[in-house]
């Protein structure tokens, strides 16, 4: 087993516990007509990035590695966190795709480690849950589009 393909894996799954939680906060937190298809869309998130956080820590433990708790976690998501300006849904966007692409470079990088360690399995679920956040960043990409027009 790889030391990095293990460190990889506990951080994704810190990664997608704390964008759970700001997805949520957020989802709750924004207002305004223009909020509710950001809203809708994050709350729909949440579930995908709850799934993607258990099978990264059944993946932990299939290695015989307990996958990290709440006295282990830091928080990183800076840009995520919900605005003062509750009706300020660009900055979410925003808080959203560095999400992302954090989420993607990271997932890039397991993928490397796990080929690396010749470990196939956590290949392949790194590369399924790459595409998944592939498309959140594809989707929220086309919010920050339409905003930045009006």
């Amino acid at each position: 087993m790889s030391e990095e393909v293990t460190r990889l894996l506990r951080k994704a799954y810190q990664d997608e516990h704390e964008t759970v939680m700001n997805y949520m906060t957020n989802a709750i937190v924004l207002d305004g007509v223009r909020a509710e298809e950001i809203k809708e869309s994050l709350q729909t998130d949440i579930q995908e990035e709850l799934s993607h956080a258990e099978q990264l820590g059944q993946r932990l433990k299939q290695l015989d590695e307990r996958p990290p708790a709440s006295a282990e976690f830091e928080a990183n998501q800076h840009s995520l966190q919900p605005p003062e300006d509750s009706t300020d849904v660009l900055s979410v966007i925003e808080g959203v795709l560095d999400a992302e692409e954090d989420a993607i470079t990271t997932y890039r990088a397991l993928i490397t480690a796990a080929e690396d360690a010749d470990d196939p399995v956590t290949e392949d679920l790194a590369v399924t849950i790459l595409a998944d956040e592939e498309a959140h960043r594809t989707e929220f990409r086309g919010y920050k589009k339409e905003y930045q027009r009006e």
